[in-house]
């Protein structure tokens, strides 16, 4: 996966910081109807499955949550994003990740970093972290869990399907986080000290517009 880091970090702050202020939640049968209709009957399901995890773990423990969210994505297939949507660099909404049944290691972190805050986790206890995946020597992201401002987070990831505390993922050497409220270039455990977020939002607009489309159940102009 070719990712220029520092480009790529800076958009998906714009993503995160606009879709946590959205409600792209609001799954109805509508939708599942356009799924089938365009993907299939098992996409439909995954689609509702999605919503149903939501649902269900409205009340539970953070740890609960964490485990649910992570589990279920992590069941989808990893595919390039080349030979899955014939792009170089793609970013599926959570819907489309679901639909197509695949997507890379964005797609999986993205759709679980906004489940949980669909879940009511708060956004400064969440960063999706760009690393690098030292035993495949490729760049990486995962989402990072931090119980407090200094915890060691844990790491939910698509290649190690534990989750783990990020002491524990010496596989793995964290390069950049981020989420809504900032960029932080990554120290130790994946803590650093934060820089200045902006850039280009040319792949934000494009993300949003789709997630809006979805939302209201608009089929694409």
């Amino acid at each position: 996966m070719r990712i220029d880091l520092v480009a790529r970090v800076l958009f998906l702050c714009w993503i995160v910081f606009h879709l946590s202020a959205q409600a792209t939640f609001q799954l109805n049968e509508a939708l599942f109807q356009k799924v089938q209709v365009r993907f299939g009957v098992e996409a439909s399901k995954r689609v509702r499955d999605w919503q149903e995890v939501i649902a269900d773990n409205k009340n539970s423990s953070t740890a609960d949550q964490l485990y649910e969210v992570n589990r279920f994505f992590n069941r989808l297939e990893f595919v390039d994003d080349l030979k899955h949507w014939n792009k170089n660099d793609y970013w599926a909404t959570p819907v489309e990740f679901l639909s197509t049944n695949g997507g890379d290691c964005e797609d999986f972190s993205i759709a679980k970093y906004f489940s949980l805050r669909a879940l009511g986790v708060p956004t400064e206890k969440l960063r999706l972290m760009y690393v690098k995946a030292l035993n495949y020597n490729m760049a990486h992201m995962v989402l990072a869990y931090y119980e407090t401002p200094k915890s060691i987070p844990l790491v939910l990831d698509n290649l190690n399907k534990d989750i783990l505390s990020a002491n524990k993922r010496r596989d793995l050497r964290p390069v950049y986080s981020f989420n809504g409220d900032g960029l932080w270039m990554a120290k130790e455990q994946g803590r650093g000290k934060q820089v200045q977020e902006g850039g280009n939002n040319e792949l934000w607009e494009d993300l949003n517009k789709r997630m809006m489309q979805e939302s209201n159940n608009k089929e694409d102009k």
